[in-house]
């Protein structure tokens, strides 16, 4: 099971990327790991690890961490979580650039919830910020 867990998101990560545009890209990632079978992408900001929540199974897949050791936590600043999205959004970041601005901005972790297609942005405080995405069709 674990392995085809993988696999499928692995091959829905290849397909979100074939499909989504230099701008807003995003929905279309995220309607690729919905349709294959994710229904919430977690993200610990600091750590840059992601956990995908399957019906196949849940994956964890570890990027190179923000902080090691001790480090005070930013506070939560709405302002610049906002304005990092609409950088990401316009295409305009990288995504590890992308991560570094929600670090910066007080984010702890997110969550994407492909069903309800929103991404809500968690502050260390319990403050927090909740965008909606579009529906997208794949190609």
């Amino acid at each position: 099971m674990t392995t085809d867990a993988i696999s499928r998101l692995q091959a829905a990560m290849e397909r979100g990327a074939a499909a989504r545009p230099k701008a807003g890209g995003f929905p279309y990632l995220a309607e690729s790991l919905r349709q294959a079978g994710v229904t919430h992408c977690r993200m610990a900001v600091p750590a840059n690890t992601f956990l995908y929540l399957t019906e196949h199974g849940d994956v964890v897949v570890q990027g190179e961490p923000l902080v090691t050791g001790f480090a005070l936590a930013p506070r939560f600043d709405e302002a610049a979580l906002v304005a990092a999205l609409r950088a990401d959004q316009a295409g305009e970041t990288t995504f590890p650039a992308f991560v570094r601005a929600c670090w910066d901005a007080g984010i702890a972790w997110y969550d994407v919830d492909t069903a309800a297609r929103t991404c809500t942005y968690y502050g260390s405080g319990g403050d927090s910020y909740t965008e909606v995405y579009p529906f997208v069709t794949l190609p």
